[in-house]
């Protein structure tokens, strides 16, 4: 009987020695974690990347760190190795299943983050939605759209998509067409285009204004415009082309294409 407590008794020592080794590693490597996460907010690189990879980054080192922790006191309390990594296994395994589409999303953010196909506040058409962008978040890129509607896009869609940035580059072409009546000279349209387009202040003179016929029908000519501005500027030139061109065929008295009479009757 007194080697059987004896026994037990060394098995409680045994047990109470590891228990106690086990938290003070535990609470060592808390406070180690806490210094080193610490430690590399204040790196200088960061400051280099968007706010959301920055936390991205930093919490997938920290809980990296304290699984890690969590290993190391499993390992002292003496549970074998081989059991934890195969519960590990399987509960990765299960959740990975479970979150696939958010696994893609998340995927598809830190691709954005990295490759930046584009930025916040650029214009993009992109997996059916067009707009400003307003945000890029891990899982989710926010686009508003011209009417100031709020597009949420999951980023797996974004990063398996073509993406037109319409705001990526300095300079926009703005290309329009315009049409008159067969009979009117064409050099002088093409002069009152491009008249119209020198009183812009928006317009650029390199590359040099383009108007050209471009097609026609017998009953009118059609003039192809294209003209090269800077990119905050175009719904500007745009417009404006529109209308000071038009007033410009107008006060010169240059003729609409006559309209076609169709007779119905057999």
């Amino acid at each position: 009987m007194e080697k059987f407590m004896d026994k037990i008794n060394e098995m409680m020592a045994g047990t109470a020695g590891s228990i106690v080794q086990a938290i003070v590693v535990a609470v060592v490597g808390v406070i180690l974690i806490r210094l080193i996460m610490k430690m590399l907010r204040k790196l200088k690189g960061f400051e280099k990347l968007e706010q959301t990879m920055t936390r991205f980054v930093l919490n997938f080192i920290k809980w990296g760190l304290y699984v890690l922790l969590i290993i190391a006191v499993i390992s002292i309390l003496g549970v074998p190795m081989t059991q934890v990594i195969a519960v590990l296994a399987s509960a990765g395994l299960a959740v990975g299943l479970a979150l696939q589409g958010a696994l893609s999303n998340l995927a598809g953010g830190i691709l954005l983050m990295v490759m930046r196909p584009f930025s916040v506040g650029d214009y993009v058409d992109a997996a059916g939605a067009s707009g400003t962008v307003h945000s890029i978040n891990l899982f989710y890129t926010v686009i508003l759209t011209i009417d100031n509607k709020r597009i949420t896009v999951p980023n797996g869609n974004l990063m398996n998509s073509n993406v037109v940035d319409y705001t990526a580059e300095a300079k926009r072409r703005v290309d329009l067409v315009f049409s008159c009546a067969r009979s009117e000279k064409p050099a002088e349209i093409q002069q009152y285009i491009l008249d119209a387009v020198a009183a812009s202040k928006f317009a650029l003179q390199d590359p040099a204004p383009f108007a050209r016929i471009s097609g026609g029908t017998n009953e009118a000519m059609e003039f192809t415009v294209r003209v090269w501005c800077k990119t905050e500027d175009y719904w500007d030139l745009y417009f404006e082309l529109n209308q000071s061109i038009v007033e410009a065929f107008a006060e010169k008295g240059v003729r609409a294409p006559a309209l076609r009479v169709v007779n119905d009757k057999a």
